[in-house]
């Protein structure tokens, strides 16, 4: 019978424990970075400001990033995709109905604006005007999400046998509603505070949408 060495599982254990803890404070850096730029601006912010707030020295924060401006670019991959998800997940509960899009709106303004209104910040505002990277980073954002609409539109319109008068229809609209929910994160939440109004700017705005969306169809020829 094979003895087994306790010691033969001690190094992955560590290994593992060291990558948590790694993980761990570059989520911590990122969290500060995240707070410091929604609070004070991007270019007010610094290195080590970002060290203070997360309680790491300078050189940690330079040992996961080499600069500021890779903070700035995890942080919009990471809105982004967190972004995405939620509208996702808001339209395979109503199993890609149109009324999924009135739940994406409550999703967007009701829920994720928010409970992030940090990320909205960095979203909309902070990322607006900075280097070509990080313009590139936003763009990226942008047109995933504009594609993910425009997917929903057509499996919307094919399962419920409709047809769009020129096969631009579901991009153009879905360009329309990504720049929609820009302006009035934008508009309401950033340059105003207007979050009392949220719920009631959702239901406008998918109404609004939704009238869009259905004059684009092609009418059922009369039998």
């Amino acid at each position: 019978m094979t003895r087994v060495n306790k010691t033969d599982h001690a190094v992955p254990r560590r290994s593992m424990r060291r990558l948590r803890e790694k993980e761990n404070r570059c989520n911590t850096i990122l969290k500060a970075a995240e707070t410091l730029f929604a609070r004070k601006g991007y270019h007010q912010t610094s290195i080590e400001e970002i060290a203070d707030l997360a309680e790491v020295s300078t050189g940690s924060v330079y040992f996961y990033f080499k600069n500021k401006e890779e903070l700035l670019i995890k942080l919009m991959q990471e809105i982004g995709h967190d972004l995405r998800k939620s509208m996702g997940e808001e339209f395979q509960k109503t199993e890609f109905s149109f009324d999924g899009f009135r739940m994406i709106s409550f999703a967007f303004l009701g829920d994720f604006c928010l409970r992030y209104p940090e990320k909205i910040a960095i979203f909309f505002r902070e990322s607006v005007g900075q280097s070509v990277e990080v313009e590139e980073q936003r763009k990226q954002v942008f047109v995933k999400l504009t594609l993910d609409i425009k997917d929903a539109i057509i499996k919307i319109s094919e399962r419920q046998g409709k047809h769009f008068v020129t096969n631009l229809s579901p991009e153009l609209i879905a360009v329309c509603i990504v720049g929609i929910y820009e302006r009035i994160a934008c508009y309401y939440l950033l340059w105003q505070d207007r979050s009392a109004d949220v719920m009631q700017m959702a239901q406008e705005s998918a109404s609004f949408m939704l009238g869009g969306l259905n004059n684009l169809f092609i009418e059922d020829a009369p039998h």
